[in-house]
């Protein structure tokens, strides 16, 4: 199951897209798939696979009303913090695909307990079973303290490369 022999067929693709719509959740949808073929290595494709896919077919449909709610939270809390840091990647159609945002606390205590840091990512939290990572680490008490929090739209390697490209940006300009 080597990445580059994985793939989803129009057929399958279609499947997904029913069972999504019908409520099944991407678990069970793969399960139905994995019954259906027999067994799940004969499906072709992973539970990740299946999980892209929704997440890229959403970010795709995602209307500008969702994306212009986003944009004006931002800049509501731009005018009330100048040290209110976001950014957004758009891909070639224009389109929003991850947002990532954090304060001037959440920087400040970067530079001082960015020693050792945690990327933790929630999976199937939020409405559109979008991956919410936490970058985080602890105080001087051992607290837990966030750093950043970026919201993503699929767990490739790309994504995380923005990520972390983002926020060093940002903490290098500050320091």
């Amino acid at each position: 199951m080597l990445a580059s022999h994985r793939k989803i067929t129009e057929v399958q693709a279609h499947e997904i897209d029913l069972a999504n719509d019908s409520g099944l959740k991407q678990k069970s949808t793969f399960q139905l798939m994995s019954t259906h073929a027999g067994h799940r290595s004969n499906v072709g494709f992973t539970r990740v696979d299946v999980k892209n896919y929704i997440s890229k077919r959403r970010q795709r449909s995602m209307v500008y009303g969702e994306a212009g709610c986003i944009s004006q939270y931002f800049q509501r809390r731009l005018l009330e913090n100048p040290s209110f840091f976001h950014a957004y990647q758009m891909d070639i159609e224009e389109q929003m695909t991850n947002v990532f945002w954090c304060d001037a606390n959440m920087i400040l205590d970067y530079a001082y307990f960015g020693d050792v840091v945690s990327l933790d990512i929630t999976y199937c939290t939020n409405h559109a079973n979008r991956p919410l990572a936490l970058f985080s680490g602890f105080n001087q008490y051992r607290g837990s303290i966030i750093f950043g929090a970026p919201l993503l739209y699929d767990e490739t390697i790309d994504s995380f490369k923005w990520f972390i490209h983002s926020y060093k940006h940002i903490t290098t300009k500050n320091q």
